[in-house]
């Protein structure tokens, strides 16, 4: 942990709430009054500001070692572990084709299994493959950077993740009022399928804070991990019958790595009850392991 100092994880998402809601519910308002495209601007905003507040909280907090930590995480090529990550990307690809082939049986067409012609919504004058891209890296340097270590500081991991997982997905609320967001668009096609979408949110949370954790908290392991979750789930033609039994899936890989990993998700090893009992760092050695 980082010496001569204690995360608040209370400030930081009570700020990440108030201000995201307070850009995305004007977009929504403005997506549906206004040709400018302002909205799109405001949305773009409210992606940001995870890591706008992580910022805020982290130079402001004047430690030096938290500084170098946060800019550690994110450039450090060597805490990347390869095989992990690799397990991951071919991990998710499977269990993909495995929702689509679930779902014949209720029938599903055979289709899902083509490319995708386009994307499933729209993101104004932004294209909507950018928008994947820039969500998934402010998204993670503000979650990554501040947001889940402040609740591993307090909580075991499986805590950690799980509350993180609800507080990300609750997160992502105002986007169903958005007009042609994702959000917006799977929530006027099916109310359960916007259901889906926040549950969802909570497995995947689990998974990626595992990776992050087996990256040597690597922030750009983590960034490379979202970016190919957003893809994979436009890549193919996958319906969102599917896409619920996905979530499905990936909730029994979640179960399966905790109940694998259960000394690291339930350790409390590294909790911290005070400032005074925090580690001391001698060198930028300490940075890197």
């Amino acid at each position: 942990m980082i010496p001569n100092y204690r995360y608040k994880p209370r400030t930081y998402y009570i700020m990440v709430y108030i201000i995201t809601y307070a850009l995305w519910f004007p977009a929504a308002y403005l997506s549906f009054h206004d040709d400018s495209g302002l909205y799109m601007l405001l949305a773009l905003l409210g992606l940001m500001v995870p890591f706008f507040v992580a910022l805020f909280m982290i130079f402001t907090s004047k430690n030096s070692y938290l500084k170098k930590d946060f800019i550690n995480r994110f450039i450090n090529l060597r805490l990347i572990n390869p095989k992990v990550l690799l397990a991951f990307m071919l991990l998710m690809p499977l269990t993909v084709l495995a929702s689509i082939f679930l779902s014949l049986p209720f029938g599903g067409s055979t289709s899902q299994f083509q490319f995708a012609e386009g994307y499933s919504f729209s993101s104004g004058f932004v294209p909507a493959f950018l928008t994947l891209i820039l969500a998934s890296i402010f998204e993670e340097l503000g979650w990554r950077g501040y947001g889940f270590e402040s609740l591993q500081s307090r909580h075991t991991f499986f805590t950690a993740s799980v509350v993180f997982s609800i507080l990300w997905s609750l997160w992502h609320f105002p986007l169903i009022f958005v007009n042609d967001m994702y959000q917006y668009v799977i929530f006027h096609e099916n109310i359960w399928y916007a259901v889906n979408f926040f549950v969802s949110i909570v497995p995947i949370g689990v998974i990626v804070s595992w990776i992050y954790i087996k990256n040597g908290k690597s922030v750009l392991a983590a960034i490379l991990v979202h970016i190919s979750i957003n893809f994979l789930q436009e890549a193919l033609q996958m319906t969102q019958f599917a896409k619920c039994i996905e979530t499905v899936l990936i909730t029994v890989v979640a179960a399966i790595i905790i109940i694998l990993d259960k000394e690291m998700a339930f350790s409390k090893e590294h909790l911290t009850t005070g400032v005074d009992e925090l580690p001391k760092m001698t060198g930028p050695r300490e940075l890197t392991e």
